[in-house]
């Protein structure tokens, strides 16, 4: 079964829907492949039992460590990606994210592109995402043409306390830019956003904002349940000429005049890797030998900060960050990252993280806690690479800069010690969370030490771009997703121009 299009997309997540937005107008026919299906509204969508404790949503795709241990990676594939599960934080990457800088354990190359160039895509982006937010709050804020063009999401009375209790210890509390409607997503349950599934319009991830205004087009177009094998090329490997996919069982392939892979960094560097052929033996648009390698993934840990004589009365909590130790630790001089509220810890989210504990326990302790998330910048390693192995994804992810977290845990705790919490857990993610996965298809101005062009566009194959987290040269220390969405637009005026 052959069809054709104009333009095909990979993926239906940030990059891609980004893109087809971007495209929409153009009046070319746009064909997006989700292998997932629309995330239907049922009562688990809102049920932190269902959701945490019984992993209703949970992929079973498995995927390998080099150690031959397999591991279920916790990615979704459902309309909108991992979006639709996303903590709906939507930071610009900061000034000094785009220069070479030394951190604790090495150093960040810095980006082909400057901040300047590409803070018109990061409006356009913030635009069909309706961030909210105030770029007054925080000191790292970096230069904005206009400011936010809604008001941040207001904080609950338990958190307007903590940010109080935060200025008071000495730090600079900052709104959290949030794509949310928040009179929309407590209409549907009176409940966080964070890690919940959005099956309606309350959180706007990909399937809500970009992708929405694509589909109002007519010559945009989703095709669902669609699991992409392979590419093919011409054979002189110059021109991507057909995607080859499987739905309902049935093989089928699609061809186009533009191709443009946005599956997740991993994803898309094993899809392109699994459509070698004669032309691109190693993979296609791995001429570098770059496919695959850097991948990089945020160095986490969850903080509970605890007061026992004060009750956290708040519903969804996640309004609140600081950034005092992002670019420059006054101790230490180097970056160590970010701290932002998580969504209110329940018992039940409590005991799904900690097994062992008794479940009165864990409902005693999500009472009086609140839940942080701390996040600092991974190094991009060329060891640190996605490889397919009989046909299965294989992970070696090679941690960096772990000093730098443990400094961040640690200045933190200190902090909220002197905010009045004097109980402080914490537990660091490993490999099995997926915290902002990137890195594996980086952009740059070298066809040596890159895999595609600063519009996105490989170095190798003319026809054919990557407008997910796979192109980000570094992984800062905030969610890439606003920095996709913006690279991805601006991928699409290019693919315009061409």
């Amino acid at each position: 079964m052959d069809q054709t299009a104009d333009i095909v997309i990979i993926g239906s997540g940030i990059g891609g829907a980004s893109l087809a937005y971007s495209l929409a107008d153009s009046g070319r026919r746009i064909v997006i492949l989700e292998r997932g299906e629309h995330l239907r509204d049922t009562p688990e969508a809102r049920d932190d039992k269902a959701i945490f404790l019984k992993g209703f949503y949970r992929s079973t795709e498995e995927w390998v460590g080099t150690d031959g241990e397999t591991f279920l990676p916790g990615n979704y594939y459902y309309v909108g990606g991992n979006s639709k599960f996303f903590g709906a934080v939507l930071y610009r990457y900061r000034l000094e994210d785009f220069s070479p800088r030394q951190h604790m354990d090495g150093a960040s190359p810095g980006w082909p592109i400057t901040y300047n160039e590409l803070e018109p895509w990061y409006e356009r982006a913030e635009a069909i995402f309706k961030v909210r937010g105030d770029a007054s709050q925080d000191p790292t804020e970096p230069p904005r043409a206009s400011p936010y063009r809604f008001p941040p999401v207001q904080d609950e009375p338990a958190i307007a306390a903590v940010r109080a209790r935060l200025n008071k210890a000495g730090v600079h509390p900052s709104s959290l830019p949030l794509a949310i409607d928040i009179d929309e997503w407590l209409r549907r349950a009176k409940t966080g956003w964070d890690a919940f599934p959005n099956t309606g319009s309350g959180k706007i991830d990909a399937e809500a904002g970009p992708l929405a205004a694509a589909l109002r087009h007519g010559n945009v177009s989703i095709l669902t349940g669609a699991n992409v094998l392979r590419l093919e090329t011409d054979p002189a490997g110059q021109q991507v000429i057909a995607a080859v996919f499987v739905k309902d069982g049935v093989e089928q392939r699609i061809s186009a005049g533009v191709f443009a892979v946005a599956a997740g960094a991993v994803q898309t560097a094993a899809l392109l890797l699994r459509s070698a052929n004669a032309a691109h033996p190693r993979g296609l648009a791995n001429g570098s030998d770059q496919l695959g390698r850097n991948f990089m993934n945020h160095n986490t840990t969850a903080m509970l900060a605890i007061d026992p004589l004060s009750a956290n009365t708040s519903v969804y909590q996640k309004t609140l960050a600081f950034n005092d130790f992002y670019n420059a630790d006054p101790e230490t001089g180097f970056p160590l990252g970010n701290v932002q509220l998580l969504g209110h810890i329940t018992g039940n989210i409590l005991k799904a993280n900690a097994p062992l504990l008794p479940r009165w326990v864990a409902g005693l302790i999500a009472r009086n806690c609140y839940g942080w998330f701390l996040t600092s910048e991974d190094l991009p390693n060329p060891d640190s690479r996605v490889t397919v192995s009989d046909g299965r994804i294989v992970m070696h992810w090679v941690r960096s800069n772990m000093q730098a977290h443990e400094t961040l845990i640690r200045k933190t705790r200190h902090v909220m010690r002197k905010a009045g919490f004097p109980i402080v857990l914490t537990r660091t993610f490993g490999r099995k969370t997926t915290s902002h996965q990137c890195g594996t298809a980086r952009l740059g101005n070298d066809p040596q030490t890159s895999v595609v062009s600063t519009d996105c566009r490989s170095h190798e194959i003319s026809n054919l771009y990557v407008t997910d987290a796979s192109v980000l040269p570094t992984s800062a220390a905030v969610n890439p997703a606003l920095t996709v969405a913006a690279l991805a637009i601006k991928a699409g005026a290019a693919i315009r121009q061409g």
